[in-house]
């Protein structure tokens, strides 16, 4: 089947649906209703919400660049493979409407049907295109989008609601409506090939994400967790089950960023003040290293760069990352050469005594050729203006937990590398899953994102 192709006139960033459950009808598939007859022991099974959702994660930060899980969609159920990415709203898939730039044989993509169309006169519709509207000739023409990240890839397509398979950690199988972006234009013009999944798994704390979704329909509660390991893997959860009652630590969150931002934060290194404060920090999954932007990126760059005066290290090229050394044999792991390194630590000044530290193994890695790399990277040159981006090397072996309820990021350290035991007797019944990353959406000024996109159109495809 063909899909109109038009290019939305949404501004960058600017991703949000009206989600509201009166306009979801048959919301859930019919076996939907029939629970599993095991019955989970935790208290959140009988309040107003389900339970929670846990995945195992595959990936790593290097070589792959990702982490991922695996989602079932439709009817009969299909697997994809999705990168969490909590720096973006809009989950979207590849999908054969036909596809332009999809890295997936054609058996493996998405196949829209005529049925699950969001149209425009659909709230949704509207919300995403906010603050303009959207260009449909009719009320019933579909729903068009485009994505734009900083890396400068980009996706347009066509949203559509459809059945999304899910276990719960109280043993039900639930089958919600959920609506998400069919991908028939994937650009990737960056320097790397394309990450290797079907598509990306939005977490972030807008209206259209699939975590907004399930909370909007009492499901769960609005909260993510996800737990990297910095061996590979790990897990990722939706829901407040397994957020630990004690050791972890909070911090409030903005409340009118569209991202996971924290309150302004310090800069030290080795313990010591470094003079750079009122630090943006952005918590993003979706993004493989740590982007600090030009003033920042050069200070901690000089920082380290004196810290290894009189060390047996060598700048050295490599491919894998800008900044890199080589000792007198190669490295085998971070834990080699970490010692020549200094911690660094980002100090929340709006919060008493609360402290994120990154250790050497938190921006370093170590390459297939043995040399240790820097992963902290320049976020300005990235366009990311004054944004701070925290991505996966520092926030391996670390429970990560955003709340979005109580509008607050926490942290403590964790063994990622097995699931958590909350209702062991279910975890046969989760999926095992797959792996992308195409990292923080760009955000502009709506004002002036929206004039000069307003009236951009291409050639549409009808489904």
């Amino acid at each position: 089947m063909d899909v109109k192709k038009m290019k939305a006139t949404v501004p960058r960033m600017m991703m949000f649906f009206l989600l509201l459950p009166a306009t979801f009808p048959g919301y859930f598939s019919a076996d939907s209703q029939q629970p599993n007859k095991k019955k989970s022991t935790h208290p959140n099974a009988a309040n107003g919400f389900g339970s929670s959702i846990l995945f195992p994660l595959t990936g790593n930060v290097y070589p792959l660049g990702y982490y991922s899980l695996s989602l079932s969609i439709g009817h009969p159920p299909k697997v994809f493979e999705f990168d969490i990415d909590t720096g973006s709203d809009l989950t979207w898939v590849q999908c054969d409407a036909p596809c332009n730039g999809c890295t997936k044989p054609v058996n493996d993509l998405y196949k829209p049907k005529k049925h699950v169309l969001v149209h425009c006169e659909h709230p949704s519709c509207g919300a995403v295109h906010f603050p303009g509207s959207p260009q449909c000739e009719t009320p019933d023409d579909q729903c068009d989008f485009e994505v734009e990240y900083v890396d400068h890839g980009s996706v347009t397509g066509v949203l559509v609601t459809d059945l999304f398979s899910l276990r719960l950690t109280n043993g039900s199988l639930i089958r919600p409506r959920l609506t998400f972006g069919c991908a028939y234009d994937v650009k990737n013009p960056g320097p790397y090939p394309p990450p290797s999944t079907a598509g990306v798994l939005a977490l972030g704390n807008g209206k259209a994400s699939i975590l907004s979704q399930l909370q909007s329909f009492n499901l769960i509660r609005n909260v993510i967790g996800h737990c990297l390991s910095g061996k590979g893997g790990g897990y990722l959860f939706l829901g407040d089950d397994f957020v630990p009652s004690s050791g972890i630590v909070w911090m409030p969150m903005s409340d009118v960023a569209k991202h996971y931002l924290s309150s302004p934060a310090e800069l030290l290194f080795g313990g010591k003040p470094t003079g750079i404060k009122d630090l943006k920090i952005v918590f993003d999954s979706g993004s493989s290293y740590t982007y600090f932007c030009l003033r920042v990126y050069e200070a901690v760059l000089d920082l380290v760069r004196r810290g290894l005066t009189g060390k047996p290290l060598n700048t050295v090229h490599d491919q894998a990352l800008p900044i890199c050394w080589k000792g007198s044999k190669p490295f085998k792991t971070v834990h080699d050469v970490k010692h020549y390194f200094s911690t660094l630590t980002l100090s929340f000044t709006n919060t008493r005594n609360i402290q994120l530290q990154l250790p050497p193994e938190a921006y370093l890695i170590v390459t297939e050729h043995g040399n240790a790399c820097l992963g902290i990277l320049n976020g300005t040159e990235a366009g990311l203006d004054d944004f701070n981006i925290i991505g996966d090397i520092s926030l391996q072996d670390k429970m990560v937990v955003y709340d979005n309820e109580k509008q607050q990021i926490g942290w403590v350290s964790a063994n990622c590398d097995r699931l958590p035991n909350l209702d062991s007797d279910y975890n046969e019944d989760i999926q095992q899953p797959y792996a992308a990353n195409f990292g923080i959406l760009e955000e502009k000024h709506p004002a002036t994102q929206a004039s000069s996109k307003r009236n951009m159109r291409v050639h549409r495809r009808e489904l």
